[in-house]
């Protein structure tokens, strides 16, 4: 805790998607708080778990803009992809979806069997050709390839061949015949970065819970085509299992792994990679848990604060880094919790940003307004606590400060 006379804040929100972005909402929460602590040190830190805009918030958080590149997209037509690096160049930054998005796709009819994680690998081509990266960060969801990560693995260099040892079709479609894969002209330094891949879901590899039947169908696969996916996923666990002296059984039922059509399959057994939920692997690449270590007060939100923001999304994640006797504000669009729900995950309290009856347009229009004037509002309820609560910190604070 901090001893001088002017509380230390940190907004570190995730964004309010469709209004406004996680740097947008930082700002304005950092406006917010200013009205009422007016000399206060206040930090601005992007969020994000993993998911879409995980990118753009480690970039602003580490004062870099986006790098651009030419790739395919998951049907192999051509496109463009912007990732990231670190200011040390160490660290680098992929969305998968700018490789294999169901967005970048949507202008023709669903291919689940043709679409592939092709493009994602150009990607990470285009970093481990940056000899001072030393580790990827791979943000996956949003995806319309269920194929194992086979694609990725192809374009840098990997061939997954059948019984008479020819290339198998690309994406799902070759999945099932499968019989070995050729290492041999892998980018050497595919193996010798550090691979993190972040997740926000939990389904397994197969099965009823898997990517195929969970999945399939949203990326436009059939019922007939699901089965096939999926028995092509369970071939490709077999394969990779013999090869990484891995029970396949495990492979298939390892949480996460069904996340972006499996991708996390062949980038761990082959990539030694690790696979991770996407808000822990961005609160490691901020070294969240050191940035609020000295912080009064933790401001953070999102657009809905639910019953998914404690399961290991950005609000969970800030709370657990957060020093347990600074106050915890949430700001969201939307507040489906009750105030003991708040309590018992820790938060001090939550705050919608909607003033009253208002359309979602205008909502919307008014994200960035709306959330300064709800942070500065939560802030003056902690006005007169705050230097109280600071001047006994050395002596006395072991538990999450409330409000009263």
């Amino acid at each position: 805790m901090s001893t001088t006379a002017a509380p230390r804040i940190v907004c570190v929100p995730d964004s309010f998607k469709g209004s406004a972005s996680a740097a947008e909402a930082a700002a304005a929460m950092a406006r917010g708080a200013r009205q009422v602590f007016g000399a206060a040190e206040i930090l601005e830190l992007p969020f994000a778990d993993g998911g879409e805009g995980t990118l753009e918030a480690l970039l602003a958080a580490w004062g870099r803009t986006p790098e651009t590149v030419e790739i395919h997209d998951a049907l192999g037509r051509p496109a463009t992809a912007q990732y990231g690096r670190s200011a040390d160049g160490r660290t680098g930054v992929i969305e998968a979806a700018q490789g294999n998005g169901l967005p970048q796709v949507s202008d023709v009819a669903p291919q689940p069997l043709r679409a592939d994680t092709f493009g994602v690998g150009l990607i990470a081509r285009a970093l481990l050709a940056e000899p001072e990266c030393t580790e990827i960060l791979l943000c996956i969801g949003g995806s319309a390839s269920t194929d194992g990560g086979t694609g990725l693995l192809r374009a840098l260099g990997a061939e997954f061949l059948d019984a008479t040892g020819t290339p198998v079709d690309p994406g799902g479609a070759g999945l099932g015949k499968i019989s070995s894969v050729d290492l041999s002209a892998l980018e050497p330094r595919a193996r010798q970065v550090r691979w993190r891949v972040a997740v926000d879901v939990d389904n397994p590899l197969t099965g009823e819970r898997g990517a195929a039947a969970v999945f399939g169908p949203q990326k436009g696969a059939t019922p007939e085509q699901v089965g096939l996916l999926d028995a092509g996923l369970a071939r490709l666990a077999e394969v990779l299992g013999v090869m990484g002296e891995t029970d396949p059984e495990q492979l298939c039922a390892a949480p996460g792994f069904g996340a972006a059509g499996g991708m996390p399959l062949a980038l761990t057994v082959l990539l030694g990679a690790q696979v991770l939920p996407g808000s822990q692997m961005v609160a490691e690449a901020l070294d969240l848990q050191q940035t609020l270590a000295r912080a009064d007060l933790v401001i953070t939100g999102e657009g809905s604060l639910d019953a998914q923001s404690l399961g290991g999304k950005v609000v969970q994640a800030v709370q657990r880094c957060a020093p347990p006797e600074a106050a915890v504000l949430v700001i969201a669009g939307a507040v489906q919790l009750s105030a003991e729900q708040c309590r018992a995950a820790g938060l001090t309290a939550a705050f919608s940003i909607a003033p009253g009856a208002a359309s979602l347009p205008d909502l919307l229009d008014r994200a960035g307004e709306l959330i300064t004037d709800t942070t500065a509002q939560a802030c003056g309820l902690l006005e007169h606590q705050l230097p109280q609560a600071m001047d006994s910190a050395e002596t006395n604070s072991s538990a999450r400060r409330h409000l009263p």
